[in-house]
């Protein structure tokens, strides 16, 4: 008699289906792999996790002698360092997670090859990781914030939402470039470009106030515009992100959608290119 073989077909049109079921089924590897990603990060470092309260802190002193003190924005209100920092901390959450996100793929080529799991795992893991650096900058915010007296209003219990915000939209945007990265490896190189523009185009530096009514609208597709004056408002209460709501979670919607679509089309061919 011959002995019955079993076969396991794994079938990527079946996957459509269960996206979320099947993350859920690979959480493990999600926590494993955004692991991994900050130890990378810092390997060999001489500064190694200080570097995630360098980089903001300096940018803010750059920009409180520049905005602040030459160009005298206004800052709503508050001290302007604490107006800068707290809107370098959502920003730096967004900047790194698209930059982890937009080479995740192409750095895990030896995973992508050898073994089947979802490939939505590996840029969710990589934007997962800039919590850490967001952790640890944000007890800078909080000891700012009592060095300077402030304290926070009741919308502090929505920062959580911002946070979430700002994640979601890295990932938006990071499933989209790492799905092109593996097919156009000069992706790399527009992304440094990109999150520059990406900086000014946010209300870092400068209060969303001094944006127009008329062009509200418009300025607020940006979904870091809501993020950034959000958190603002809910550690100090500055200016509600109200009128850029909208518009905002629309674009997040849209970018998070065609992203999710892009990535899944493209999924197939990864391990063939990359």
């Amino acid at each position: 008699m011959t002995a019955a073989i079993s076969v396991l077909r794994i079938d990527s049109t079946t996957r459509w289906g269960h996206p979320f079921k099947e993350l859920w089924a690979y959480r493990e590897l999600v926590g494993f792999l955004t692991w991994r990603d900050v130890k990378v990060r810092y390997k060999q470092t001489v500064l190694g996790v200080a570097w995630a309260v360098i980089q903001p802190l300096m940018t803010m002193v750059l920009f409180s002698v520049v905005f602040g003190r030459v160009a005298q924005l206004p800052s709503e209100g508050m001290p302007y360092p604490l107006f800068t920092f707290a809107a370098l901390l959502p920003w730096q959450l967004f900047s790194g997670g698209i930059a982890g996100a937009s080479n995740s793929l192409v750095g895990s080529a030896g995973l992508l090859t050898k073994v089947y799991f979802p490939r939505l795992v590996i840029p969710i893991a990589a934007v997962a990781g800039t919590l850490v650096d967001f952790a640890i900058a944000f007890v800078i915010l909080l000891t700012m914030m009592v060095w300077y007296g402030v304290a926070p209003p009741p919308a502090v219990l929505l920062l959580p939402v911002f946070v979430l915000f700002a994640l979601v939209t890295a990932l938006a945007a990071g499933l989209w470039l790492s799905a092109l990265n593996v097919k156009y490896r000069d992706v790399r190189y527009a992304v440094p470009f990109l999150t520059q523009f990406w900086l000014l185009a946010s209300p870092i530096a400068y209060s969303a106030s001094l944006v127009p009514a008329r062009w509200r609208f418009v300025y607020g597709l940006n979904p870091l515009v809501t993020t950034v004056q959000g958190f603002r408002w809910a550690i100090a209460g500055a200016a509600s992100p109200a009128p850029f709501l909208l518009p905002s979670t629309a674009s997040a919607v849209v970018l998070l959608v065609t992203g999710l679509v892009y990535f899944r089309r493209m999924e197939d061919s990864f391990a063939d290119v990359v």
